[in-house]
This record gives C-alpha cells, sequence and structure tokens, in this order.
C-alpha cells in the first residue's frame, strides 16, 4: 500500500492511503537502523499492515521531490528535515514588529527548498493605521525581491483571507512556516472554515497568541489545496543554503557578478562591485552584513560536518546518495 504522511505528533505517524483511509504507522526497524531516515510529513511511504498488528509498518520512503531543511538545533553537525513534498512556502510573520533579520533567514531557508515563496504579514488590524501597514508591507517586499508576493491579512477582512487561500491552488500543499504566536493556527482555520487547530489566548498586551500547535498537520482547504501547519520553528540554523542565500539576496549576488575576483569575499578586495555598492549608497551596509553572516554560518555549518563525516569514515559517495534522499 501506498498513502502520504498526513500529521505528525508525539506518537506515530498518521499515513492517508491512496484509497483515502488513514492508518497509524510505525517505521520498519530495518529502515530505522539501516538508513537513519525517518518519514516526515508530506512524504510518500510503502506500508505494509502485518496480521493481528495494529498499526502499520513504513516500509519505504519515495524520494522527495521538495525538502525543508533547516540544522538540527540538537546536532551542530546533522540536518533536520521538517516536511517533504510541498509546492510552496508562506512565511507568516506579524505585521507589527516585524523581524527583518528573521524574515531574512526564512526567505533563504524557504528558497533553499526550491518551491514557491510567499508572504503574509498576519494581524494588519493591530497596525496604527493603514499607512503604517502599508509600509511594513512596502519593507517586506523590498526585502523578498519581485518574485515574491507579499499579503497584507487580518481576520476580519474576507478579501485578504481569499488572496492568501489562492496561494495555495487545489491540488498543490503549502507549508506555512512562522515563529509561535503570530497567527498561524487562527490562519489555517479562516482557510479552512473550521476549528481544525487549536489556539492560544492572545495577550492584550502585544496581541501575540501564546503557542499551542505542537504537532505538524496537512490540513484539506476547501475549494484550494492543503496546507502544511508547522510549529513554531525558533531554530532556523543554515544547512546547505548557497543557492537560497542567493536567490534571497539576489541584489548581493548580482552585484558580485561584477566583481573583478570570482572568489570575492566583499571585505577588503580591490575591484569589489559590493563594496563600492555600499560605498555610493545603492547597497545597504546592513544589507551586506546580513547577507556576510548568512554565509559564514553555512561554511561553519559545512566544516563542521565535514570534519564529523571525516571521523566517522563516510565516503564522498555516501554523502551523494545522503543528499539524493533529501536529508
Amino acid at each position: 500500500m501506498r498513502g502520504t504522511v498526513i500529521k505528525l505528533d508525539r506518537g506515530f505517524p498518521l499515513v492517508q492511503l491512496e484509497d483515502g483511509s488513514e492508518l497509524r504507522c510505525e517505521h520498519a526497524t530495518a529502515l530505522v537502523k539501516g538508513e537513519k531516515v525517518r518519514a516526515v510529513i508530506g512524504d510518500v511511504v510503502d506500508v505494509s499492515l502485518p496480521e493481528e498488528h495494529d498499526k502499520g509498518i513504513i516500509e519505504a520512503i519515495e524520494p522527495r521531490t521538495t525538502a525543508f531543511v533547516r540544522k538540527d538545533p540538537a546536532e551542530r553537525t546533522t540536518a533536520q528535515v521538517l516536511a517533504a513534498n510541498f509546492d510552496s512556502v508562506i512565511i507568516a510573520e506579524p505585521i507589527v514588529n516585524l523581524n527583518i533579520k528573521r524574515l531574512e533567514r526564512e526567505l533563504v531557508l524557504a528558497h533553499e527548498t526550491g518551491a514557491r515563496v510567499a508572504i503574509v504579514l498576519t494581524k494588519a488590524d493591530l497596525a496604527s493605521s493603514p499607512d503604517e501597514a502599508e509600509a511594513v508591507r512596502k519593507s517586506a517586499a523590498d526585502l523578498a525581491g519581485r518574485d515574491v508576493p507579499v499579503v497584507v491579512m487580518s481576520v476580519g477582512d474576507e478579501e485578504s483571507i481569499a488572496c492568501v487561500r489562492a496561494l495555495v491552488p487545489k491540488g498543490e500543499v503549502a507549508v506555512l512556516i512562522g515563529k509561535s504566536g503570530v497567527g498561524k493556527s487562527s490562519l489555517v482555520n479562516l482557510l479552512a472554515g473550521a476549528d481544525v487547530q487549536s489556539i492560544g489566548d492572545v495577550r492584550a498586551s502585544d496581541g501575540k497568541g501564546r503557542h499551542t500547535t505542537v504537532d505538524r498537520v496537512m490540513v484539506e482547504i476547501p475549494d484550494a489545496g492543503r496546507v502544511v501547519d508547522m510549529p513554531g520553528i525558533r531554530g532556523l540554523g543554515l544547512w546547505d543554503s548557497d543557492t537560497g542565500i542567493d536567490v534571497a539576496f539576489t541584489d548581493v549576488a548580482e552585484l558580485a557578478e561584477q566583481c573583478r575576483f570570482r572568489d570575492c569575499k566583499h571585505t577588503d578586495e580591490p575591484g569589489c562591485a559590493v563594496l563600492a555598492a555600499v560605498e555610493s549608497g545603492e547597497l545597504a551596509q546592513a544589507r551586506l552584513d546580513s547577507y556576510r553572516s548568512l554565509v559564514a554560518e553555512v561554511e561553519t555549518t559545512r566544516k563542521r560536518r565535514d570534519e564529523a563525516r571525516h571521523m566517522r569514515g563516510e565516503k564522498a559517495s555516501d554523502r551523494k546518495r545522503q543528499k539524493r534522499k533529501g536529508r
């Protein structure tokens, strides 16, 4: 039997089979010990159901078309796959006190997946004025670039909710990410037209909800596709994110192509087009600082990972096989 993992919680993965039925499953012992990989939300899996067994057994995980990967918060040299086989990533951020540094990092991770990316600015009703909301939207849009739609949404605005729904066409899957309290679960409930996700109380002081979602679940949206609601992600450590950085920082990447040296680090090299852009005011120093910091983080993680693999005696062929599996 074949199916898709539609829920991960503190129990066993819930798999929706091709006939629409749902089955709690456990991983085959050989899969866990041999491949050291677990199925994640969105994975297509092959399942068996032995006689007199109360759970299905995940025997194999099909190759992933996309994967949302971060550095495992608990391990300095290990990647963690949070979701697989999706078409888009929707980044939810509150319109009040927008954290640009976090948004930059979220954009890098989202673009690294190769899926489409969009930003939803939630809780627009908490903005002091329409002008403030528009200013924040423009700031996010300038940061994200012209290919990333930015939607401003509030609970009582049906038009804005429809704009978010349009980001998830029928037959597609979107991953919804964002820190705790930004209103992801409320957004999913609005899209689904039902209270499918629990919501914590909202603090009057800052309008933030308490974190209540602890599982990853795929929710069907009427007249649209499906949304994977992810728990608030605190750790956003980068893994192999070179492509994601280049896409998220296209302004820096395009300038870098004009540098005199191909391996220019944009620090003090002669003929650096990036530094020249900073001096002329074309590129903000803060933007370059963020770029340098993220590039350095990826390089440090890669170095630690390679050292750990060398200590374990892994070969280059092993690394290539793991990358094909989306880890």
